[in-house]
């Protein structure tokens, strides 16, 4: 199967985005709500092995497929590992018929004109290069815009359509990640700003120059129509955010066109005690309801 089948199942069919790229900050906390306290590892490698397990559990379920799953975003330490076997990009799309993409920014810089933007990437190239020989297809990048200020947004988009380029060129596709906080205090401003930025750059793009965003879910239903219709964008996807599941889940519904690519959303209620039944039949219905909420 071709990079080619890849984009055409990433463009066209039903499902959603599983998010499965907690990097070191965020994983603690990914781990504690599956019920592992941290006196489960010593250190940073321990950690990342104690995740990997979690991950592949969800991986692994029968619940996890490619009729509704489009891809799924691994962390790099992630795509470093085996599954069942065999390394964890090969095995998402030669078994799961799932879509691999990797996580690639490095961080997030301190707030600056009401925006953080990301970290220096100094290695890009090299693991873009790593990316490509492990067949991976993809990647995604996030930024935060945490108040409605255009400086902040337009620079913001700015970096993200320039290493989006960078990454074009390397042969991947990128997930473009201008988050809007969901505590931003004017959210509908930030995102009529973030709107105007993102259709501004995507109209310098190349013909070939292909793209994929994720966005915030908008105050505003249907504010990014534009955007999903773009011949540049091979899909638009929503992150959850911080909301609730029930919640991401009914905003989306209102989304035409946008499917889900939750993380925390799509966790939400596993723990390592739960029986593997018990586990996949969580997982099950949590796939369930954001697949359904993703086909609006």
């Amino acid at each position: 199967m071709s990079k080619a089948d890849q984009l055409k199942k990433i463009k066209n069919a039903p499902g959603f985005i599983a998010a499965l790229d907690q990097s070191g900050g965020s994983t603690p906390k990914a781990l504690g709500l599956y019920g592992i306290t941290p006196d489960a590892w010593s250190n940073e490698e321990e950690m990342y092995a104690v995740v990997h397990e979690m991950r592949t559990r969800i991986m692994t379920s029968p619940a996890f497929d490619g009729d509704r799953i489009l891809g799924a975003i691994l962390f790099e330490n992630t795509m470093d590992r085996l599954v069942d076997g065999q390394p964890t990009a090969s095995y998402l799309w030669t078994v799961k018929n799932v879509v691999p993409f990797l996580k690639v920014d490095k961080g997030l810089a301190d707030v600056a004109d009401g925006v953080q933007l990301m970290k220096p990437m100094p290695d890009l190239d090299a693991l873009l290069a790593k990316a490509n020989a492990a067949g991976i297809f993809g990647t995604k990048m996030r930024s935060v815009i945490k108040e409605a200020n255009e400086k902040g947004i337009n620079a913001v988009v700015e970096q993200q359509f320039e290493i989006g380029r960078r990454i074009v060129a390397a042969g991947l596709v990128p997930i473009i990640e201008p988050e809007v906080d969901i505590h931003c205090p004017d959210k509908a401003a930030a995102e009529d700003l973030l709107k105007a930025a993102i259709m501004k750059n995507l109209d310098s793009l190349g013909p070939d120059e292909i793209v994929m965003l994720k966005l915030t879910l908008p105050e505003k239903d249907g504010l990014y129509a534009d955007c999903i219709a773009h011949k540049n964008v091979a899909r638009v996807v929503a992150l959850s955010g911080g909301y609730s599941r029930n919640e991401a889940n009914d905003r989306l519904r209102r989304q035409k066109g946008m499917v889900a690519s939750f993380s925390r959303a799509l966790s939400e209620g596993l723990t390592a005690q739960q029986s593997d039944d018990e586990f996949n039949a969580t997982l099950d219905a949590s796939i369930a309801s954001i697949a359904a909420a993703s086909a609006t």
